[in-house]
């Protein structure tokens, strides 16, 4: 073990399984164990400062320690610190928020269902998709299509959804009903010559005979992020969803819209959707609702699926899903804040504002030889590292090249998350300007000491 681990350093290890973390080198790279976070700062055990880059994980929109939110969670416990929306149960607080997301809802919503995490939220959706089918007489009407590099969580059913191998691999996940279409970023997966016109018609045809080949009548949902987080921040050409919509619609095919990190104001507009220009059917939402200040999540229903579930509970004598969490009252308070926040302190219009330097200041990275491309949309972006900028050749993935760059981001007072060779950016929604420029001038910094690693350890030639 590393003998300049701090004590609670070794707690940590000790007491902690770390998810997306290599298990096997947490001793020798030790933890960094915060300890308190203020705006867009977070503090570690030592006092170190770092400006938080990725808003926790994509979620922290309004920072750390609010203190309109903090005086709301207090208050909500005074009143009433749990209760649950089982069995005809219910209370202000969760019917407030339930009316509030159908308010700013893109397209219009009938009720909304909590439970307490984006995965679960999904797991629901492919519940609901399958119990509306058997409601309708479809009984092989089952099949979801997923796209690869999609994200959707991690319980078995959102981990299946998931087209990211390592998510799969020894986890025996079960994807019988899982179909994956093609991943949509051009960048990566275009034909040599290929326009990005022609690009969005390839994977519109492909996704056509994948529903034919499958049979329309086994294919339940399609389910997408509008834009593309963990499988690395990957934005789809504008016209993307405008072609595959209609496909979805011709084979009665529910579109799931996964915005639990593109939504409340992460690009500019309420959802994710709208700014890339669909409307979907459901909607599963999580992290921002609360600004993260507690756990919650929620599934937007349209009329036709709350339909089913009438019909469903009159034919069974109930209706057999639910969390104990599920609309938690500490969670459905925060949420109400947080969207109360948005609204007063135009969000919006503060991410739009804001979109200009962060694109800008993206552009500008393009400079460096690492960087191979880069892509965003409001205050959520990418960049691509490549060992060969001419040939778009990635390094080998065993070296962790980005990785390694957010290693030395962080010795500069920053964090930023690695996704395979990209860095993800997604600074709270509050940043100042000078905040943002700051924490680009450190992201610079760092892939200039990566480039120099990278020559010193001669990985260019792979």
């Amino acid at each position: 073990m590393n003998q300049m681990l701090t004590n609670v350093q070794v707690r940590d290890i000790e007491a902690l399984v770390h998810p997306y973390t290599p298990q096997h080198r947490i001793r020798e790279i030790g933890p960094l164990v915060l300890e308190k976070g203020k705006g867009v700062f977070v503090y570690d055990t030592q006092g170190r400062e770092f400006i938080e880059g990725m808003s926790g994980l994509w979620c922290a929109g309004l920072g750390f320690s609010d203190e309109e939110m903090i005086d709301a969670g207090t208050e909500q416990l005074k009143r009433l610190p749990y209760y649950h929306l089982f069995g005809g149960k219910g209370y202000e607080v969760a019917i407030e928020l339930a009316e509030k997301l159908k308010e700013i809802a893109p397209v219009p919503i009938s009720k909304v269902l909590f439970s307490s995490s984006g995965s679960e939220a999904n797991d629901t959706q492919v519940k609901l998709a399958w119990y509306y089918n058997n409601a309708m007489g479809r009984p092989n009407k089952k099949k979801i299509i997923s796209r690869v590099k999609g994200y959707h969580g991690v319980t078995l059913m959102a981990a299946a959804l998931t087209g990211l191998p390592n998510n799969h691999l020894d986890f025996d996940v079960a994807a019988e009903r899982v179909r994956h279409a093609d991943c949509p970023q051009y960048y990566r997966f275009a034909l040599e010559g290929e326009s990005e016109a022609e690009f969005v018609a390839r994977l519109a045809s492909n996704l056509e005979a994948l529903i034919e080949k499958e049979g329309p009548d086994t294919i339940a949902a399609f389910i997408a992020e509008p834009i593309m987080g963990a499988g690395g921040v990957i934005v789809p050409p504008q016209d993307y969803f405008a072609a595959i919509m209609p496909i979805l619609e011709k084979h009665d095919i529910v579109m799931i819209a996964d915005e639990v990190i593109t939504g409340f104001c992460r690009t500019g507009n309420w959802f994710g959707s709208e700014t890339m220009g669909y409307k979907p059917h459901t909607i599963s939402v999580a992290k921002q609702m609360t600004a993260s200040y507690a756990p919650l999540s929620a599934v937007l229903l349209p009329q036709f699926m709350v339909d089913a579930l009438d019909s469903q509970s009159a034919k069974i004598g109930t209706f057999g899903h639910g969390y104990t969490y599920g609309g938690h009252p500490l969670g459905c308070a925060l949420g109400v804040k947080a969207i109360e926040i948005y609204q007063k302190r135009d969000m919006n219009g503060k991410v739009r504002a804001r979109t200009p330097q962060f694109e800008q200041r993206l552009a500008k990275l393009m400079d460096h030889p690492l960087v191979g491309n880069v892509r965003s949309r409001g205050l959520v972006g990418g960049v691509e590292l490549v060992a060969d900028k001419a040939t778009k050749r990635s390094f080998d993935v065993k070296k962790g090249v980005a990785a390694k760059a957010t290693t030395f981001l962080q010795e500069r007072g920053a964090i930023l998350r690695a996704i395979g060779d990209t860095i993800a950016l997604c600074p709270p929604m509050i940043i100042s300007e000078a905040e943002l420029d700051e924490l680009f001038n450190r992201l610079e910094a760092s892939l200039d000491d990566c480039e120099n690693w990278v020559r010193a350890e001669g990985l260019r030639a792979i």
